[in-house]
This record gives C-alpha cells, sequence and structure tokens, in this order.
C-alpha cells in the first residue's frame, strides 16, 4: 500500500477497489485521444451507469444504490487517481440533490428510475450567465408563466455537457428583481427535457477551452417547459441551488485529492526511476522536498474534506468544512501537479505521459464551480463573522 492511498483502506474499500478495476479498461491512451478530439467518453460512461457508480446518491426505491455522499466522493476520487476524468459526468451526482430534496414525488418516480438505469442523463446545470457570472442572484433568464407552461427565454454559459445530456437542471427568474424585497426571491427551479426543447427555441453552442470538459453556451428562445416540471414552489430556486452547493463542493474536492494522488505516484514513481549522475534524482532534495510538500497539503486538505463528509451525512452544517475543503483540495492537487511536470522535466509536457492533459483539468478547479476568492470571502464573512466583502 502507497502512502497516498494509506487512507483510502477504511472509506469504503470495496467501492473503490471495484472502481479502480473498471478505469483499468479506460487506459491513458483512450482518455488521450478524447483530448485530441475534444470527444465524450461515451463508453467510460457507460461503464460507469452500468455498474450503478452514477445511480449511487439515487434511493433504492428508484433503482439507485441509496449511498451515502461520501460513497460518492470515493467513487469520483478513484476516477482521477486513476488517470481518469469525472468531469464527464460528476454533475448527475450533485445536481440529484435537489430533486431528491425538493422535487415532487411524481417529478422522482418519473425521472430517477430512468437516470438510475441510464436511459436518462442529468448532465447539465444552468444557473451562470455571460453578465452574472457568480453574481447568481442577477441572472437574467427568465421563465414566464402562461397556464400550464412557462415560457423561457435567456442565455446560460459554460453549461458542461448538455450535448450529451437529456435533462437540465435550470434556474431563471420568475418574478423581476425589481419586485421582489431580497435578492435571492424571485428564482425558481426547472427540469428542462431538452430532447424535447431543441430546435424549438432551444440551442447550443460548444465552447473550446484549454481542457476537454464538453462545456457550451445554451440559448432559449421561447422555449416551452411544463409547469410540472418547476421543482418545489415557485420563487424558492436560489435557495434550492444553494442547498446543494456543499454537495457540489465536497465531491468537486474529493477529484481533486484523487488527482493529487495520481500526480504524487506519478513522480514519486519517475524520481526513484530516473538516474542522472550515477544515483536516482529523487535522492536529491530539490527533487523531493515540493513532492512531499504537495503529499503534506494533499493529506490535509483530505482530512477537512471527510470532516465536511461526515458532517454533512449527520446533517450538520458543513460549510465551511465543504468550502475550505475545495479550496485546499484544489491547491494539493496544482501543487502536486507543479511537483510533478518538474520531477519529470521535459517529458512532462509529452502527450503521452498524460502529466499535461491532467496538468490542464485539474487548474480548473481553482476556478469553478466557485472560485477560490468566493471561497475567501465566504470565510472571512461566514466563519470569521467579518464584514461582507466587495
Amino acid at each position: 500500500m502507497t502512502p497516498t492511498t494509506a487512507t483510502a483502506a477504511e472509506d469504503h474499500a470495496e467501492i473503490r477497489e471495484e472502481v479502480r478495476k473498471l478505469c483499468a479498461r479506460f487506459p491513458g491512451e483512450y482518455w488521450r485521444a478524447l483530448d485530441r478530439e475534444r470527444g465524450y467518453p461515451t463508453e467510460f460512461v457507460r461503464a460507469l451507469t452500468e455498474a450503478g457508480y452514477l445511480a449511487a446518491l439515487i434511493p433504492e426505491e428508484y433503482g439507485g444504490a441509496g449511498l451515502p455522499l461520501s460513497a460518492a466522493a470515493a467513487i469520483l476520487e478513484e476516477i482521477q487517481h486513476s488517470g481518469g476524468n469525472a468531469a464527464a459526468c460528476h454533475a448527475q451526482m450533485y445536481i440529484m440533490g435537489t430533486i431528491l430534496r425538493h422535487g415532487s414525488e411524481e417529478q422522482k418516480r418519473r425521472y430517477l428510475p430512468r437516470i438510475a438505469s441510464g436511459e436518462l442523463r442529468l448532465q447539465a446545470f444552468g444557473v451562470t450567465e455571460p453578465t452574472s457570472g457568480t453574481d447568481t442572484t442577477a441572472l437574467r433568464t427568465t421563465a414566464r408563466r402562461e397556464g400550464d407552461r412557462y415560457i423561457v427565454n435567456g442565455q446560460k454559459i459554460w453549461t458542461s455537457r448538455a450535448e450529451h445530456s437529456d435533462l437540465m437542471l435550470l434556474l431563471a427568474r420568475t418574478t423581476p428583481r425589481e419586485q421582489v424585497r431580497r435578492r435571492t426571491e424571485g428564482l425558481s427551479t426547472f427540469i428542462v427535457d431538452m430532447r424535447e426543447a431543441l430546435g424549438k427555441g432551444l440551442s447550443i453552442r460548444p465552447i473550446r477551452t484549454m481542457m476537454n470538459h464538453n462545456t457550451t453556451e445554451v440559448f432559449f428562445d421561447n422555449v416551452e417547459i411544463p409547469a410540472e416540471n418547476l421543482v418545489g414552489e415557485e420563487g424558492k430556486g436560489f435557495r434550492y441551488i444553494l442547498d446543494g452547493m456543499n454537495a457540489e463542493r465536497l465531491l468537486i474536492a474529493a477529484e481533486c485529492i484523487g488527482d493529487a494522488k495520481w500526480f504524487i505516484e506519478k513522480a514519486v514513481a519517475y524520481a526513484k526511476e530516473r538516474v542522472l549522475f550515477g544515483r536516482p534524482i529523487g535522492q536529491n532534495q530539490g527533487v523531493q522536498f515540493p513532492i512531499a510538500r504537495a503529499y503534506a497539503q494533499m493529506r490535509a486538505a483530505e482530512a477537512i474534506v471527510h470532516k465536511g463528509l461526515r458532517k454533512f451525512e449527520a446533517g450538520e452544517n458543513c460549510g465551511e468544512e465543504a468550502n475550505m475543503g475545495k479550496m485546499l483540495a484544489a491547491e494539493a492537487s496544482w501543487a502536486a501537479g507543479e511537483a510533478c511536470i518538474q520531477t519529470h522535466g521535459g517529458f512532462g509536457f509529452a502527450e503521452e505521459y498524460d502529466i499535461e492533459r491532467k496538468f490542464r483539468e485539474t487548474r480548473l478547479y481553482q476556478v469553478a464551480p466557485i472560485s477560490t476568492n468566493l471561497v475567501l470571502s465566504y470565510l472571512g464573512e461566514h466563519v470569521l463573522g467579518m464584514p461582507r466583502s466587495y
């Protein structure tokens, strides 16, 4: 057992082992080919679905596994730890909570069993807009009630996997901002069946980025959504979305920890094998210390994330741990990536080593789904009690 996997033994060990076996069927060559073509890992997502991993959080009564959030975190961590990229499907896990906690019984029975079986994919999350960014309360996409339907107009950006998802969870304004008492009011959450809406006012435009994230812009031009697809009560959608953000941050943090473990193990192995001037380069403190520091950062972040998962599952407020864990894990994975590239020298930039691909992929998580600065703002205001920062 290597140092970076020691803590995994007590945390859903059987699930981790089976995920590793599945991921072994999708080696670096698979991910490199997709990265070149900006392709979607259809076969990988299908394998995860058939194994039941993407239905981990769906209750058994709806066809899922009914597992806790820590099990979902273990699944995503191991995908990253194995050299893959869970971003192709991770949204399904954290979007799920909004429907589970706030959806109607009819919505749950209509969608969840088909998501669990793989008949439907719920992987698109329509929140961010070009003009509002992380100021979610300023979004301009509107949903106007007309009889038994809502008419949606507006634009979403950075809506990843919209081209590969059947359903989207959409946040839109149902009451004009000037007519509400608080900025967080008047926003509503909807389940959008994109199979029905595509070409009927809904259009999708891919955005090419530095990593293969399958992200898009989505445009709504008088798109009709049945009123029965409203999740919960009208005007309370912002609270419903916030309700799932701690889970989202903990799951993304778990992915970053998996990335950090992959980088560290890769760097350690190379530092032992690469011989220059008659000795392994790992004997040099200049090579050894950055890897050791990255390992310490990873283990510290891992401890915070595990504490957050325990509190989440106990129904306790885990906002502090979820935010800190996401920030620290993202920084740890980036530090591990830096150490890994530096250890490999020029080979770190060679496609066949997979390091440069993973390096690009893990950099995203200091920006998304929430930036490091916003995490610090949350900690300053809500944990330390300082005045709200701007």
